[in-house]
């Protein structure tokens, strides 16, 4: 197939930009680079330097759309609120529109669990409240129901799906965010010397240690969770499904792991709970497991973080 990855650049949409090249489609990554990385486009894909905003030339000849490209910090969502509600939401429906004037009628779209909010129960499955607590994952969840629009008024056929935390590295592909606010590329950067030590916000949750649980997924896992979801877009119908690993890891057990296969002490400092954290964050797949066959390969803690440190450290 004929295909368009926006944000293909960026980390996840790399490593699918990377998994469908393997599969022997044609790909067309658009990104504007604000984020992203011109070396993380695979070999073999066409690239388009701009935003989703004017997808005109991108789009051209493409059967189908895998869209990645969006504002994902969520403390400076809360300060430039306008910022994401233009990007994410109204950079999404540009591609929309343009998408409808050219035919394109297949979107997966990379949502995120933050439209969720704070659960009130975990694992979380896609029937759940979706109460988001801060722009980014209002504005995600204001994608996920215009494609649901989209797909009554024009017949477009959308996949969404929606995860917590990934983590890991495909081949070279890995995290290299200007701001990086996930836990395990942070502790693993204290064992390269970037950072001096990690910070563990709160160890009084009920928790078997007292720290909080997340769900992480693989980033090869995530990723072949969308060539999936892409063979399953009904045109007409939007399908929303979770992804997860089964099972969650306490920030405790990260720093742990991260230990053993760095083999440095990684320093950790203790402080208070930060405002909004929930104790447990886990995401149900059994939908996707049902429905489509997906489930988390490389789902132990102890290669999602060696994947990472082989891919940072080059070791």
């Amino acid at each position: 197939m004929k295909l368009l990855v926006t944000g293909g650049a960026g980390y996840i949409g790399s490593v699918v930009a990377a998994q469908l090249v393997e599969a022997g489609h044609e790909v067309t990554v658009l990104d504007d680079l604000s984020t992203g990385h011109a070396d993380a486009v695979p070999e073999g894909a066409r690239f388009v330097q701009g935003s989703i905003t004017e997808a005109g030339e991108a789009l051209e000849g493409a059967e189908a759309v895998l869209h990645f490209a969006a504002k994902s910090l969520v403390g400076e969502s809360v300060e430039k609120p306008g910022l994401y509600w233009s990007h994410n939401l109204g950079g999404t429906l540009a591609l929309l529109d343009a998408m409808h004037e050219r035919g394109v009628r297949r979107i997966v779209f990379s949502s995120t669990a933050a439209t969720y909010g704070e659960p009130e129960r975990s694992p979380v499955e896609e029937g759940d409240p979706t109460r988001p607590t801060n722009p980014y994952g209002a504005s995600k969840l204001a994608v996920d129901t215009a494609l649901t629009a989209y797909a009554g008024l024009r017949g477009l056929g959308a996949v969404s799906l929606r995860y917590f935390n990934v983590a890991g590295a495909y081949g070279r592909h890995r995290e290299r965010h200007t701001v990086e606010t996930h836990l395990i590329p942070n502790v693993l950067k204290v064992a390269t010397g970037e950072r001096e030590s990690v910070h563990v916000f709160g160890t009084d949750y009920p928790t078997a240690d007292g720290t909080c649980v997340r769900d992480y997924i693989h980033v090869a896992d995530l990723a072949r969770a969308h060539l999936l979801a892409l063979d399953a877009v009904a045109e007409g119908r939007h399908q929303i499904y979770n992804l997860g690993n089964g099972t969650g890891f306490s920030v405790q057990e990260v720093i742990s792991v991260c230990r053993e296969v760095t083999g440095h002490e990684i320093p950790a400092v203790v402080g208070p709970r930060r405002p909004g954290d929930p104790a447990v964050l886990v995401a149900s797949s059994q939908r996707i497991q049902s429905e489509l066959g997906w489930k988390a390969e490389r789902a132990e803690l102890r290669d999602i973080v060696a994947d990472a440190w082989t891919a940072l450290s080059g070791s």
